[in-house]
């Protein structure tokens, strides 16, 4: 074992701090900010026809608010995701910010325009989130149970999804869209009960032809049958700040969902990072993504049969 002489310990106690600021502001003004990953998934889930390919981009927790996520940055998101060219663009919801370590506001009729601009074939589809239904658009505002985002996403040609089920059809072929309302609605002291009505959105597919569910939170997914190809999920922000060795301090409560791709009994689920932050204005190794997911075709076909 090496023994530490006096001037090697005043240097590492002097550079500890230093590296301890340096990490902070690249947490709170780096990665939260100034970066921007496109995740890419490629695969065929059980129930999905393999000569029926599409492409889904997907955008989750917005949290929309000044400096951290502005118009303008929210602009250069949708920019992003449009160059895509997906086949279909889903919102997996919490518009409104999480924080209250803001400068402002940007109000749901500022965000609904730019997310207007998001260009998609099959059109664009998205849920609400929990601070959707929370609180207004900073967390210390009043909230109206979700309308006011409602009516953004609806003036942004953008058709919600509340425990309810859309049939959608890409070259002749059709697939069902459905949508769960929030899961952690409403608060009843220190517990939280649902929106959500699952029984009831998959009682509304009518045929055989495949779906896809979207779930803000992924807490869902234990019971979503297999009738369903795949669950896309948000909410977990994947951890937000991922430590060496230690992980997430921010995990949530359903570690095993926190980010990524699962299958458990041939059951599909990609949960996002997300964009924005919630409690704290930070990132630490998982930066904000829009995720492009490719089922079916001949490239999903080969990555799963690699896998």
């Amino acid at each position: 074992m090496m023994l530490l002489n006096r001037r090697s310990f005043l240097l590492g106690a002097t550079g500890l701090p230093l590296a301890t600021s340096g990490l902070s502001a690249y947490a709170v003004g780096v990665e939260p900010v100034l970066m921007l990953d496109v995740t890419s998934y490629a695969l065929t889930p059980p129930g999905w026809p393999d000569d029926l390919p599409l492409k889904i981009a997907v955008i989750a927790d917005v949290h929309a608010c000044e400096p951290w996520m502005s118009a303008a940055h929210i602009r250069h998101i949708c920019d992003v995701t449009n160059s895509l060219k997906p086949d279909l663009i889903v919102l997996l919801g919490d518009y409104n910010a999480g924080h209250d370590f803001v400068s402002g506001p940007v109000m749901p009729d500022q965000w609904g325009e730019v997310l207007a601009t998001l260009r998609a074939p099959l059109g664009i589809y998205g849920i609400l989130g929990n601070h959707d239904v929370w609180h207004g658009a900073l967390p210390r505002m009043r909230g109206d149970n979700g309308e006011s985002v409602r009516a953004a996403l609806r003036g942004a040609n953008v058709r919600v999804l509340d425990n309810h089920a859309v049939r959608v059809s890409k070259d002749g072929r059709g697939f069902w869209l459905l949508g769960l309302a929030d899961q952690l609605a409403y608060r009843i002291g220190r517990h939280f009960d649902g929106a959500d009505d699952l029984p009831g959105t998959l009682r509304q597919i009518t045929d055989d032809a495949p779906a896809i569910m979207l779930a803000h939170e992924p807490y869902i997914f234990p019971r979503v049958p297999k009738r369903i190809s795949l669950t896309l999920s948000g909410h977990t922000h994947g951890g937000q700040v991922n430590l060496p060795i230690i992980g997430s301090p921010v995990a949530r409560r359903e570690s095993r969902f926190v980010y990524g791709h699962f299958v458990e009994n041939d059951r599909h689920l990609i949960v996002s990072a997300g964009l924005g932050a919630s409690l704290f204005p930070v990132r630490f190794m998982r930066p904000p993504e829009i995720v492009e997911i490719t089922l079916g075709g001949k490239r999903a076909a080969g990555v799963a049969a690699a896998s």
